[in-house]
């Protein structure tokens, strides 16, 4: 054996467990560049579409789960956020594609079924010969609950998808969980693979210096990355995004004390219990900066906050503003979200884990944050749910901060540059991936009739 042969042998490869399909056969309402990632999924079997916000994720697994359900019979179910599944049902029919709404299991029918991830647990998953995954980061906890709970459910599913936005990729064990639930490898293995711990944190990975390049490639087995669709050199005047106008609001806080000291300027926090401490110190002061902006405009407005006590007050200081928390019933969230996106509620007050995952809000193009957190996610969700493809105006984002919390607006920052670089490195393997893997493939329909018997030799049977 070479050397070449004994690196060849160890690179990582994933084998397709789909079928091929003409675009001719997928749904009309595709645009070409969505047909050909469609066809690309299908012939996977078990994929992952990490695909910008406002390129058509829905309609891309809408077919997806079309096609296997008319090719292969049986019932695809999808998992998505709360309030997303009548969204869901609306766009399908939209695309004459009918959707089935499920509480629980009684109520799946052949074809197409959609309910929430909450409700799983009321589902017999065997029943089901695909999934898909909608925000698929809720993956994102590698020890989580909800993940074991879906990767177990559906370990032995014929055709997964998963869908999302931001696979997370400044955190890496998150591909990790994807490439686990879709069968691929365990995260262990992809971690062990292609990472080292980067000093002594356990905690950090780093690509291994060899290795960058194949982990790349490597993705681009399983995974197709698409930020915009000028990557198939077509002309995409349509895809290019609205201004996004970030204006910051910095917070007053009044007695600012340090180790019983008072002081000059606000220090910066660095703990978890001085960000609350700070937080709580400039709570009036964010709220009345927040209702003022809000109530002096008569456009929708969403406000993002992270605890219940600035939810209430600025439901208080904002007289027409329906409110979103986390004890509220399912019905109150969805008919919230709905009346939103139907603009009936002018002013929507929620957290992004509650409201800013899945929802298309280009009806609406202001919003606050009273506050931030270090989660990149969460915050780029948020954000993404009114400046996606398709809106039309310009995109304002208002974030209110003490000045004690600027570090934590860096840290969000940071990570909006790792996922650049993320999606940078993917998508020209992603483009390549889908050209080798489908365009050189041609569908054969004609039957074949045997003019000459075979006979099979001894030692073959």
């Amino acid at each position: 054996m070479t050397y070449q042969d004994f690196l060849h042998k160890k690179q990582v490869s994933v084998q397709s467990a789909g079928f091929d399909i003409d675009i001719c056969e997928l749904n009309k309402n595709l645009f070409e560049w969505q047909a050909k990632i469609v066809r690309w999924a299908l012939k996977k079997g078990r994929c992952a579409l990490f695909e910008e916000c406002g390129l058509g994720k829905t309609i891309q697994q809408l077919a997806w789960a079309d096609a296997i359900c008319r090719n292969e019979g049986g019932c695809v179910l999808i998992l998505a956020p709360l309030a997303v599944s009548e969204q869901t049902k609306r766009e399908g029919a939209h695309f004459g594609i009918e959707v089935t709404i499920c509480e629980s299991a009684a109520d799946v029918r052949a074809g197409i079924n959609i309910t929430n991830y909450e409700k799983l647990e009321k589902f017999d998953t065997s029943a089901f010969i695909g999934v898909v995954l909608d925000e698929s980061s809720i993956l994102k906890n590698s020890m989580g609950r909800v993940k074991r709970q879906i990767i177990e459910a559906f370990k032995f599913t014929k055709y997964k998808l998963a869908c999302s936005a931001t696979p997370a990729p400044n955190d890496y064990a998150e591909l990790g969980s994807h490439t686990e639930f879709l069968g691929i490898m365990s995260q262990a293995e992809m971690l062990a693979t292609y990472f080292t711990h980067d000093g002594g944190n356990t905690s950090k990975w780093r690509l291994k210096g060899h290795a960058q390049e194949k982990f790349w490639e490597w993705i681009s087995e399983w995974a197709f990355v698409l930020d915009n669709p000028a990557a198939f050199g077509i002309n995409a005047k349509d895809y290019i995004l609205p201004p996004l106008n970030v204006i910051e609001k910095i917070a007053e806080t009044e007695n600012c004390i340090k180790d019983n000291q008072m002081m000059m300027f606000a220090p910066e926090v660095q703990t978890l219990s001085e960000r609350r401490e700070a937080r709580s110190a400039s709570l009036e002061d964010r709220v009345k900066i927040a209702c003022d902006i809000a109530n002096q405009s008569k456009e929708q407005w969403l406000i993002w906050c992270d605890y219940n006590i600035e939810s209430e007050k600025l439901k208080k200081g904002i007289p027409d503003a329906v409110e979103v928390k986390g004890a509220d019933t399912p019905e109150h969230k969805t008919n919230a979200m709905i009346g939103f996106s139907d603009g009936n509620i002018r002013v929507l007050i929620s957290k992004p884990s509650i409201c800013g995952f899945g929802m298309n809000w280009q009806n609406c193009h202001n919003m606050i944050f009273v506050g931030i957190a270090d989660s990149f996610e969460r915050y780029y969700q948020a954000i993404r749910r009114c400046h996606r493809f398709g809106q039309r105006e310009q995109v304002n984002v208002y974030i209110i901060i003490s000045e004690g919390e600027m570090n934590i607006k860096d840290n969000v920052n940071q990570k909006q540059s790792d996922a650049s670089e993320f999606v940078s490195k993917t998508t020209k393997y992603s483009i390549a991936k889908i050209e080798s893997e489908t365009e050189s493939t041609v569908r054969i329909t004609e039957e074949y009739k045997t003019k000459q018997k075979v006979e099979v030799p001894l030692w073959i049977a």
